[in-house]
C-alpha cells in the first residue's frame, strides 16, 4: 500500500492525448486502446470529454503541443503579443534568441501599460513551453544566394528527400499548390515604368490593387476557385451583384492574412471530406502561411525558404500565364474604347475580378503539367524547349494587340508587353505586422475584414452594375446567336456555351413563373 501511495503520477502532453482520442476515433475499442497507451478507462473518459478543449488550444496555437497543462499565462495579452510577434518573425526564418525574445516582451509590455512586468527567464522557459518553442539559431537565407553552391545543395536534398516522402501517398490528380499574386488592377500600359519594382506597403497605390490565391493540382484537371482580397468589404460597383466567379474578401491591406488564408483552408478541407479525398497541399513559408489550423483531409508540405523560385509549380509560369492573360483583357478593352473614340474609364473591382478569374480558367492544362514538371516535383521527362513555351505562351497575337496600343496611347519605345505583364511581381502578398498592430489587434480585438470602408467614396465615381431583369438577359442571348450564325467559322464549342446560358436563363424563368403560379393558387384557396 506505502509503494501504491508513493507511485509517480504520469502526465501526458497534449500532442499524446491528441493521439489517444485519433485511436479511438479510427474505430479501435477502447479497452484495446487504453492498453496500447498504458493508461486506466477513465483517463482516457477524461481525455474524451475534454477533447474539445486541448484541440481548441492546439488549433489557435495559443499552446504548443508538447505542453502537458492548458493553464494560461498571468499576462495574458503580453503572452498572446509576443507570440503574435514571433510567429511573424520566424516565418521569415530570422535569427531569433531568448535575449532578444526578451526584450520584445519588455517593449511590449510597455506598449500594453505594464510598468512592473520582468522579462525574467523563468518568464521565458514559460513562454517556450507554453507554446512549444525551441530557440534554434537559425539565420534567414538570402535569396540572392540561391544559385550558388548552398541553394542548389538545398534543392536538390529537398527532390532526393523530403518531396518523395511527401508525394508517394498521392496521385497527380491530389498534390496541389497554392500561392498568393498582387495585381495592380487598374494599371494601364503607358504607366508601367512607374509601378513596376514597387512592393506597395500601403498608400495611394494599395487602393488600386488586388491578391489574389490561386491553386492547382498537378494533373492540370482542376483549378481551385481563386479567393480575391480587396479593400473595400462593399465595393460601389458590387450594388445588384449576388454572384462572383470567386471568393471575394477584404481588410485594408487587400493583403492575405493568416485568418483569411486559414477561412481558405477549412473550405478547402471541409470540399474534400464531403467528396471523401484526401490531398497534398505544397504552400511557401510567407507569415500568412505560418499558422494554420487542424486539418483532417489536407497534409500540408511546406517548400524550402526560398527557394519558391525554382520549386513552386505556381511560380514557374502559372501565375505569369494568367497575369498574360488578365493583361491581354485589359488591352483588349482600351483597343475597343479607341476604335469607337469612348473615353478610358478606370477597370472597377468587379471588372478585374471577372477578368481574372476569366485569365485564370483559360490557363491550359498543358501549361499547368510543363510547371510542375519543371518544378521537380512530378518525375516526368521535360524539355529545355518545352520550357521556353511556357514562357513565351501566348504570344504573336498577343504581341500585336501589344503594338497597337502601344502605339495609340505613347508607351515608351523601351517598354514592352512583358513589363507590363510582370510590372506587378514584387508586390508585397501577405501582412507583415508592427508592434503598433499587435498591440490594436491585442486591446481592441480589431477586426480589419471591416476595415476598408474610406474606399467607397473611391469607387463613388466609377458605375455601378445595372439592374437586368431576366428578360433583357435572354434577350440579349437571341440578339447574340443571332450575330454569331452571321459569322463564319464559328467553333461549335461557342455554340454549346451559348446553348448552355440559354438553358440557364429559361430554366431559371420558369422556376419563377412555376413558383409565382403555386403562390398565387395558394393564395385563391
Amino acid at each position: 500500500m506505502a509503494n501504491k501511495g508513493n507511485k509517480k503520477r504520469r502526465q501526458f502532453s497534449l500532442e499524446e492525448k491528441m493521439k489517444v482520442v485519433q485511436a479511438v476515433d479510427s474505430g479501435k475499442r477502447k479497452g484495446d486502446v487504453a492498453k496500447e497507451f498504458g493508461i486506466t478507462p477513465s483517463t482516457l473518459s477524461t481525455f474524451l470529454k475534454d477533447r474539445a478543449k486541448f484541440e481548441e488550444k492546439v488549433r489557435k496555437a495559443s499552446v504548443g503541443p508538447q505542453r502537458k497543462r492548458m493553464r494560461n499565462a498571468l499576462y495574458d495579452d503580453i503572452d498572446k503579443a509576443v507570440f503574435a510577434w514571433f510567429q511573424e518573425i520566424h516565418a521569415k526564418n530570422i535569427l531569433v534568441t531568448g535575449s532578444v525574445i526578451r526584450k520584445k516582451a519588455l517593449n511590449l509590455a510597455n506598449m500594453l501599460g505594464y510598468d512592473n512586468f520582468q522579462a525574467s527567464v523563468g518568464w521565458l522557459n514559460r513562454f517556450r513551453d507554453r507554446h512549444g518553442i525551441a530557440l534554434n539559431a537559425v539565420c534567414r537565407e538570402d535569396g540572392d544566394r540561391l544559385m550558388n553552391g548552398l541553394g542548389i545543395d538545398k534543392v536538390n536534398e529537398w527532390h532526393a528527400g523530403e518531396i518523395i516522402k511527401l508525394i508517394a501517398d498521392y496521385s497527380p490528380d491530389d498534390i496541389f499548390n497554392a500561392d498568393e499574386a498582387g495585381v495592380f488592377f487598374q494599371l494601364l500600359p503607358q504607366h508601367t515604368l512607374a509601378a513596376k519594382g514597387d512592393h506597395c506597403r500601403g498608400g495611394k497605390k494599395a487602393k488600386q490593387r488586388l491578391t489574389a490565391l490561386f491553386c492547382c493540382n498537378a494533373s492540370g484537371t482542376e483549378k481551385m476557385r481563386p479567393l480575391i482580397v480587396g479593400r473595400s468589404p462593399s465595393p460601389h460597383c458590387f450594388k445588384n451583384v449576388h454572384s462572383l466567379p470567386c471568393d471575394y474578401r477584404a481588410n485594408q491591406w487587400a493583403l492575405m492574412t493568416q485568418d483569411l488564408f486559414n477561412e481558405w483552408l477549412m473550405q478547402v478541407d471541409a470540399r474534400m471530406k464531403r467528396a471523401e479525398r484526401r490531398i497534398l497541399l505544397l504552400i511557401d513559408n510567407c507569415s500568412a502561411h505560418n499558422m494554420l489550423p487542424r486539418l483532417e483531409r489536407i497534409q500540408v508540405g511546406y517548400l524550402p525558404s526560398n527557394c519558391t523560385a525554382v520549386l513552386q509549380p505556381l511560380n514557374l509560369g502559372i501565375i505569369h500565364t494568367m497575369k498574360m492573360l488578365y493583361r491581354s483583357h485589359l488591352l483588349k478593352q482600351i483597343l475597343f474604347k479607341l476604335s469607337g473614340n469612348k473615353d478610358q474609364e478606370k477597370v472597377d473591382i468587379k471588372q478585374a475580378i471577372d477578368m481574372i478569374a476569366a485569365a485564370w480558367w483559360s490557363v491550359k492544362q498543358s501549361t499547368v503539367v510543363k510547371c510542375w514538371q519543371k518544378a521537380g516535383i512530378i518525375p516526368m521527362e521535360f524539355t529545355d524547349s518545352d520550357a521556353e513555351m511556357v514562357a513565351k505562351e501566348p504570344d504573336i497575337a498577343i504581341e500585336k494587340l501589344w503594338h497597337s496600343v502601344a502605339v495609340a496611347t505613347c508607351v515608351p519605345n523601351e517598354v514592352n508587353f512583358q513589363d507590363f505583364v510582370t510590372a506587378d511581381d514584387n508586390l508585397i502578398i501577405s501582412q507583415e505586422l508592427v508592434d503598433t498592430e499587435i498591440i490594436q489587434g491585442m486591446v481592441t480585438g480589431k477586426n480589419t475584414a471591416e476595415a476598408g470602408s474610406e474606399d467607397e467614396e473611391e469607387d463613388v465615381s466609377l458605375p455601378e452594375q445595372p439592374k437586368i431583369t431576366i428578360t433583357e438577359a435572354i434577350s440579349s442571348v437571341q440578339k447574340l446567336r443571332q450575330f454569331l450564325s452571321t459569322c463564319a467559322g464559328v467553333p461549335d464549342a461557342i455554340f454549346g456555351q451559348l446553348n448552355g446560358i440559354d438553358e440557364y436563363l429559361m430554366k431559371k424563368v420558369t422556376q419563377s413563373l412555376t413558383d409565382s403560379q403555386i403562390t398565387d393558387f395558394l393564395q385563391a384557396k
